[in-house]
């Protein structure tokens, strides 16, 4: 089935375990495609089953960082919809029912196995050099002994009865058909012994009453996928289309990416957490373009991509099963992509709490005029506060060393100081048109390089060797300021 066939059900499940890092937020960004592309829902259901992994605030960040991402469910906890509740927790009693009809089908069973058994049977199974499974002591207990044991009020589990014989062959819609030996699968717990599901019969029942026709999630799915197949093959649901994703290396494409590598990727200024990212200076709207073509691509040229072209290109016969590398240079020259697609005005909005935070007290019209200055040189929003916050002082106190420019000795520094300040005075004005042709001849009159006499003024006005255009900053900063600096300058060179 491709996309262009239906409307499309599809749901984001993510755990509120720790924060938002680009795979989920790849995950999610597919399936709201998909979803749009086709005509479809997108999902949103929160799998809060794992109580010992439940981190405070993470499904407030989650939510946070997806619409941050511009990424919207028309189904949710927060927005509700018709086949809720979309908190796993909520749905316990519908797991029960669901797993008790696996119990009485004879799909599954009651295991009263303790953890100390389970211990010995493992280390058997190792020291004999054998992958660790179940070894099935409670497999073939009848009905009448199980019920027996729970009444005296034995702990236990409910166990999937995988078949032993014979293959499974399951299809992957990326990977195409993958068949497994049966006797390597395990007989997987379903219910545990507190009587909470696990993600493989939630999920899995969850996909079925909330009617999804996709399901598109991580790799680390795959081992169990022949489990989660012939668990709608045991009730006698019709299967939606898997699709699992590429795995994503690390920045030198040797290896999956971890914590140690996500943790070496903060200290280059980088980061693998979407909440990190939008401080960092990143745009959204770069992060979907960056992770979009991190498993898919639209043809072998186009890079540069709207949240708007992805829902009309996406297609899921592009998705691609190798795996792919974090560049993060790659992910700069996106984001400046995107910077210089901006408005002034929108450049101006998304800068300012940066400048804010930085300690300036800015002004929306200010910020407006510098943004077509900045536009150009900007690799992350976060840079315009190195580069422009010279616009927001009172006053700039340079180092002596950078205004003395390369060639230069401090006397023929201090007289070009000197000479451009009496070109500045003579002149009513700080307009483009008004001082750059005056400069120009006082760079041929004095005999330097232009680099050496704009330099000595950049500095001065700016109190940085880099700046954006500098006739330019000048007309924004004003007349009076700009002849403070330039004096303030020559009494630091004297």
């Amino acid at each position: 089935m491709t996309n262009n066939v239906l409307p499309a059900r599809v749901r984001f499940a993510p755990s509120p375990t720790g924060h938002v890092h680009l795979g989920s937020a790849r995950t999610a960004l597919y399936n709201y495609l998909l979803a749009k592309r086709t005509g479809g829902q997108f999902i949103l259901r929160i799998e809060d089953t794992d109580t010992k992994r439940f981190v405070q605030g993470a499904e407030e960040e989650l939510i946070e960082g997806l619409k941050w991402l511009g990424i919207t469910w028309d189904e949710g906890p927060d927005v509700g919809g018709p086949y809720g509740p979309y908190r796993q927790s909520q749905r316990i009693e519908i797991y029960k029912k669901y797993a008790q009809e696996l119990v009485e089908s004879g799909h599954a069973f009651y295991c009263f196995c303790t953890p100390e058994h389970l211990t010995k049977v493992r280390e058997d199974q190792q020291k004999r050099k054998l992958p660790p499974h179940y070894d099935g002591t409670c497999r073939n207990l009848s009905k009448e002994d199980a019920e027996t044991r729970i009444k005296n009020g034995e702990k236990y589990v409910i166990r999937f009865k995988t078949p032993k014989e014979g293959t499974t062959t399951v299809h992957d819609h990326i990977r195409g058909d993958i068949t497994v030996e049966n006797s390597t699968l395990d007989d997987y717990i379903l219910v545990k012994s507190d009587g909470f599901a696990l993600y493989h019969l939630a999920a899995m029942v969850d996909d079925h009453l909330m009617k999804i026709t996709h399901v598109i999630r991580g790799s680390e799915w795959l081992p169990t996928f022949p489990l989660h197949s012939l668990l709608y093959r045991a009730f006698g649901w019709e299967e939606p289309v898997f699709l699992h994703l590429s795995i994503f290396l690390k920045p030198s494409g040797k290896g999956k990416m971890s914590k140690r590598d996500a943790a070496e990727a903060s200290k280059d200024g980088y980061s693998t957490f979407i909440s990190e990212l939008k401080e960092l200076g990143y745009l959204p709207e770069a992060v979907d373009n960056w992770i979009a073509l991190m498993g898919w691509s639209y043809d072998d040229h186009t890079e540069f991509f709207t949240m708007k072209d992805l829902v009309e290109k996406f297609s899921i016969d592009h998705l691609n099963p190798s795996p792919a590398a974090i560049n993060f240079t790659k992910f700069d020259h996106f984001n400046g992509l995107h910077i210089r697609a901006l408005t002034a005005e929108d450049l101006a909005e998304r800068i300012e709490p940066f400048f804010t935070k930085a300690g300036h007290t800015t002004s929306r019209d200010v910020l407006i005029k510098i943004a077509p200055l900045l536009k150009e040189r900007l690799a992350t929003l976060d840079d315009a506060v190195e580069m422009a916050g010279f616009f927001f002082k009172d006053s700039v106190t340079p180092c002596v060393e950078d205004l003395i420019q390369k060639g230069l000795t401090r006397e023929q520094t201090l007289r070009i100081a000197q000479e451009t300040e009496k070109v500045l005075i003579s002149k009513s004005a700080v307009q483009i048109t008004v001082v750059e042709p005056p400069m120009r001849e006082l760079v041929e009159k004095l005999g330097f390089s232009v680099g050496q006499v704009f330099g000595v003024l950049r500095v001065a006005v700016t109190g940085q060797r880099v700046s954006p255009p500098l006739f330019e900053s000048m007309e924004i900063i004003g007349r009076e300021k700009v002849l403070e600096r330039v004096k303030k300058a020559i009494e630091l060179l004297s």
